[in-house]
């Protein structure tokens, strides 16, 4: 069991690093180039998508951190109620964290090939480093969200270890 959560730890650990990294690369890149005599400055800003990852990760990250800090102190836990809250709240943030940077990543799919219709130009033939930056802005989105799958199958085990296989939602102890 101590193997489990110090696994655990490493595991938010490692998810943590992951966003806090995407969203420096999200958060702190930008480009100027000159176009036809006008400064033109492109950052996250200018999509939406990525201004919402760059908030998903900020959360998240928090919340992984609160879980780290919640269990240094709560050891050993009998009760059920805290880890369906974990639980719960681990699915949410991996689910979140999975749809915002598909999210993301089909902005900047846009931005790759530019649209016709919409009168969008491709960004990445301009804006190279800024575009080689989000891709892997992404990228680690990507990781961070496999391994809070990983996290969340943990905390899965962890409940459901706790009730009986017999008996429909009754503890171990009580069957």
């Amino acid at each position: 069991m101590v193997r489990l959560r110090e696994t655990e730890v490493i595991l938010r650990l490692c998810i943590v690093f992951f966003i806090l990294l995407s969203s420096c690369l999200i958060g702190l890149d930008s480009q100027t180039k000159e176009i036809a005599y006008i400064h033109k400055k492109v950052s996250f800003r200018y999509l939406l998508a990525l201004e919402a990852e760059l908030y998903i990760n900020v959360v998240v990250a928090a919340y992984n951190l609160v879980q780290i800090g919640l269990g240094w102190y709560n050891v050993e836990q009998k009760t059920s109620n805290p880890k369906w809250f974990s639980y719960l709240l681990d699915q949410t943030a991996a689910y979140v964290v999975f749809a915002g940077t598909s999210a993301a990543a089909q902005h900047s799919l846009l931005v790759v090939t530019g649209s016709r219709e919409l009168q969008w130009m491709k960004w990445c033939y301009k804006f190279t480093r800024f575009c080689f930056q989000m891709g892997s802005a992404i990228i680690l989105n990507y990781i961070a969200a496999a391994l809070m799958v990983l996290l969340s199958s943990i905390s899965a085990f962890n409940l459901f270890r706790l009730y009986s296989p017999k008996r429909f939602f009754s503890f171990k102890s009580s069957s």
